[in-house]
């Protein structure tokens, strides 16, 4: 990657020897291995066995995971916050594999829209809860430093699944309680 990164910077008329640069495409390819690293991750791995028998069948929510990802169309990021809530049907799952689930996904080459339904649906996969729930919502810098440079849009997707899908009232206090 570091050649990549040379000949990157060489082909925006700039020279990878000058000082300030000599380093630089060691530095970007050490950073995008960090900032796609959910590529060497797998659900196993993350949820590491942590599921735990419970009689809980109330809503488990979990607010304001910070995520941190690479849009795939312009490898620049987006920031944002996921909330992620479940209904328990028999187990649960320890509170810091959400937010492992979180970056896992997050940590690879993504579009918000697949990024929230990939979480779901592993959440509902690893717990077989009666429905799982995500909402995204992010800061895109394509948008924010390119094209249409619009800094103060929002974008925000969903996921549900099983009863917050089917049944309005869960979907209504999943809502609520992000309020």
């Amino acid at each position: 990657m570091n050649e990549h990164y040379a000949r990157i910077i060489e082909a925006i008329g700039e020279d990878p020897q000058r000082p300030g640069l000599k380093d630089t495409p060691e530095r970007a390819a050490k950073a995008m291995e960090y900032l796609t690293r959910g590529y060497q991750q797998t659900v196993e791995d993350v949820v590491n066995d942590a599921l735990f028998p419970s009689d809980c069948s109330e809503m488990v929510l979990v607010k304001d995971i910070e995520l941190y990802s690479l849009c795939e169309h312009h490898l620049l990021p987006f920031i944002g916050r996921a909330h992620v809530a479940y209904i328990p049907s028999g187990k649960v799952v320890g509170l810091s594999k959400v937010a492992r689930i979180v970056d896992m996904f997050a940590r690879r080459l993504q579009i918000q829209e697949q990024l929230t339904v990939e979480i779901a649906e592993t959440l509902q996969n690893v717990t077989g809860a009666a429905g799982v729930g995500v909402i995204i919502e992010a800061k895109h810098m394509c948008m924010m430093m390119r094209g249409v440079e619009k800094q103060n849009s929002v974008m925000k997707t969903s996921a549900m699944l099983g009863t917050f899908r089917s049944n309005q009232a869960t979907r209504n206090e999943f809502l609520s309680l992000l309020r």
